[in-house]
């Protein structure tokens, strides 16, 4: 799970990047990923899921998600922070 916050001027341009991964991703159809990208109520902080079984992330071999990644910090207010999760009970993943 990824966390951040974006600037406020930036979350149109923020938004197109992310909906430019998941066209992408829905063109390829890498096996081993399940992924979600998600604003939060206050408009600016996202919050991302990934569920990776592949031995490599697939998102590494996507170019939108290259070009998403690339400036990312210059978009950001509060820069993002990777959590990682441990699993204790899961339905549908």
């Amino acid at each position: 799970m990824v966390q951040y916050r974006v600037k406020p001027e930036r979350v149109q341009e923020h938004e197109g990047l992310i909906r430019d991964v998941f066209a992408e991703l829905a063109q390829q159809n890498p096996n081993g990923i399940r992924y979600g990208a998600f604003r939060r109520p206050d408009g600016v902080s996202f919050v991302h899921i990934a569920l990776i079984t592949a031995d490599k992330s697939p998102l590494d071999e996507i170019a939108a998600f290259k070009a998403f990644t690339a400036r990312v910090k210059e978009r950001c207010d509060v820069m993002p922070e990777t959590l990682e999760l441990t699993e204790i009970g899961a339905f549908g993943l």
